[in-house]
Order: C-alpha cells, then structure tokens, then sequence
C-alpha cells in the first residue's frame, strides 16, 4: 500500500518564501506543495512547517556518556537520550561530534569514543532512532594520540565530516592567553606555575604534532571521501592553509578577517547557534550575528545546545535587518545539508525526503509541536 499523508492549513517555509497551502507526503518523499486548503489531510492550524534541522556539529552526545568525571553511562542508553532530545528539538539528521585526540580536559579516551561509534551504528542497524546520524570527527591535530584514535575509525562509513582543529595556548580560538587562562586554569584548577607549564606542554605538543596530523588526516579524508572542515581560524593565513587542505567549510571563524576570506574562497561559513542567541561567542570571538549582517554566514550549529539550532532560525530575522525567516531556516537545513553532500533533503519542494518540522512561535519561542523523518513521524 502507498503510505500518504496530507498536512493541511500550514504556512509552509519554502526555500525562497512562505506559502499557506498543504504537503502531500508519500512513501517517504515530499510528493506535492498546494497553495490554499485542502479541506481532506491534518489540520496543522496556520503553524509553521519547516525541513527538518540538519546539525553539523554537536558535541552534546559526550555528555550523555560521560555526565561526571569517571562515570559511564551505557553507550547505547546514551545514544538514544541525546537522539531523543535532538528529534524533539526538530532536528532530523545530526553528525555526532566525536573527539579524535584527547587533551588534558578530556574525561574520555580514544576506546570509549569508539564504543560510542559502535552503539551509534548499532542503534541505527535496530532502528531505535528517531533522527538519521552520521559521525563528525572532531580531530585535535597537537594531541600526541590523534593518528592512533582516527586509525580506529578506518573504513567507518558513517563518518561524513572531519575537522581540524588545535586548541593549544596561543592557537586560533586562544589566540589571547588570557583567555586561555579564564578557561583553562579556572577549569583544571592549576596554580599560576602549574599552567604555566601545562601552556609550555600544550604549545609543544601543538608545535610538534599539529602539521603532520593536519596533513595526514586531510589526505586519508580525500581518498575516502570525507568533507573537510577547518576550525577557530584567525586569519587570512588560517585561511590558505584550509583551502591548501581541500576544507569545504570553516567552522566557527573566531575574526571577520577570517570568515571574509573563507567566504570568498566559497567555504560554507558555520558558526554556534548558542552565539546567535546570546549576541557574542562565549570565548570573546566575533559575534555571529556580525557575520550574518555583513553576509558571510552560511551555516548555523547548535554546539552545545541542540534546541538553539531551531531557536535561532526564528530569531536572527529579528536582529539582523535583511534576513528572511526562508534564508534563516536555509541556514539549518539546507545549506548544511548541501555542504557534506545530503542533496535528498534540507528544502520542502517534490521528491525530496519528507523530514518536516511542524513549529508554534509563543512568546518569540518556537514550540516544536511535531518532528517527520521519511514520512513518519517521531516526535
């Protein structure tokens, strides 16, 4: 039998406008968009339906292993939390950020990243989630195990995206060692001499692994396939070495300097949800919304905090002048998608994926009120 569904009485966020109309959904797939009523599928009571959120970079899935220092939680049980509090936040697919490389403040090691991947693939093979995952390893190219810990996921076929990244003292997102200081020290609970020589530890470290494991990991990325992310960069230099790499999209550029030079190069430009929200990085770096004013954002992350991905959809229209709500939703759906080479989904128009998003704004606060993936519905 064919499965439809007709959703009806929805203002429907197209890629270029809003349209009062139907979907019909069958088998999977986005079968047609009808302006006016239908008067014969769901009544979705004039709420917004969007394409489902697609998130490039979340590291929330750590927390649900590892909640407090040396405990672990069952990876499968773990997995299936942080799928259930992504889907309800309208996000349909997610890259699961996984760390490849463990500094000082990493309660985690290489083995219990790996048992996280398994329980992620397990999960998918049994159907227990609600949203499509993908892996995203987030590669710490000074850590002296980073080649070791990438070796472990050698002909994983759900990694889609790596980035290169080096957060040492005085590198990228730290260029300013106070910073540094504010986040590191008070974090670790070192004496002034005791950071001192964690810095002077981190910079060698940095100073002796980061080029070789940068170039090595980006080759074994391009010979399997993988899209290539930069992170944190700083400058125009930054820049050109990402695109010497084949880096398609530069993650949370920390200067204007850096993400103008990325977009020029036609790098898709991502920075934090959380920074959208909040009007500034937490690390004192350029504000996204500065970005987005000046045109140089593409794609918008939830980081930290999944359910900002959705809220910063509805709410950079409201404080960047110029920006639609189509052009902000393309930010999380769309764009991401096209950039690790999803082209089945991220846009409702016909034959693509029927992964929809039915959305309430209350109080300048989208409700998620219900989540479809392929057609069927998960939250």
């Amino acid at each position: 039998m064919t499965a439809e569904t007709v959703l009806d009485n929805a203002r429907i966020v197209l890629a270029d406008q809003i349209v009062q109309g139907s979907i019909v959904l069958r088998d999977g797939t986005i079968a047609a968009i009808d302006a006016g009523p239908s008067c014969s599928g769901e009544d979705m009571g004039g709420d917004f339906i969007i394409p489902g959120l697609v998130e490039l970079h979340t590291d929330h899935l750590e927390g649900h292993y590892a909640p407090r220092p040396k405990v672990r939680w069952n990876p499968i049980a773990a997995v299936l939390a942080h799928d259930a509090q992504v889907a309800t936040a309208g996000i349909t697919t997610v890259l699961d950020a996984l760390r490849v490389g463990m500094d000082e403040d990493a309660d985690l090691t290489a083995a219990d990243i790996r048992k996280l991947a398994d329980a992620i693939e397990d999960s998918v093979q049994q159907d227990r989630l609600r949203a499509d995952h993908f892996i995203h390893l987030r590669c710490e190219v000074s850590a002296p195990d980073c080649l070791p810990a990438f070796a472990n996921f050698d002909g994983d076929e759900r990694v889609r995206l790596a980035s290169l990244m080096d957060h040492a003292p005085g590198q990228r997102q730290f260029v300013d060692l106070e910073t540094y200081a504010y986040y590191y020290q008070r974090k670790l609970k070192l004496t002034d001499r005791d950071f001192q020589k964690f810095c002077e530890k981190r910079m060698a470290e940095s100073a002796r692994n980061s080029s070789p494991n940068r170039s090595f990991i980006a080759a074994a990325c391009h010979e399997r396939g993988i899209v290539l992310a930069s992170h944190d960069d700083a400058t125009v230099g930054h820049v050109d070495e990402a695109i010497g790499q084949g880096v398609r999209v530069a993650e949370f550029p920390t200067t204007e300097e850096a993400a103008r030079a990325s977009k020029k190069a036609g790098l898709g430009v991502l920075m934090g949800a959380p920074n959208v929200m909040r009007g500034a990085s937490h690390s004192g770096n350029v504000s996204a919304r500065t970005l987005a004013g000046d045109g140089l954002l593409d794609i918008l992350s939830s980081d930290y905090i999944p359910f900002s991905l959705i809220q910063s959809a509805f709410f950079l229209g409201d404080v960047v002048e110029g920006i639609s709500l189509p052009q902000a939703v393309a930010m999380v759906s769309k764009n991401p998608a096209e950039a690790v080479g999803l082209t089945d989904r991220g846009v409702i128009e016909p034959g693509r994926r029927a992964d929809l998003v039915r959305v309430r704004v209350d109080d300048h606060v989208p409700v998620v009120r219900t989540v479809w993936r392929q057609g069927r519905r998960v939250a």
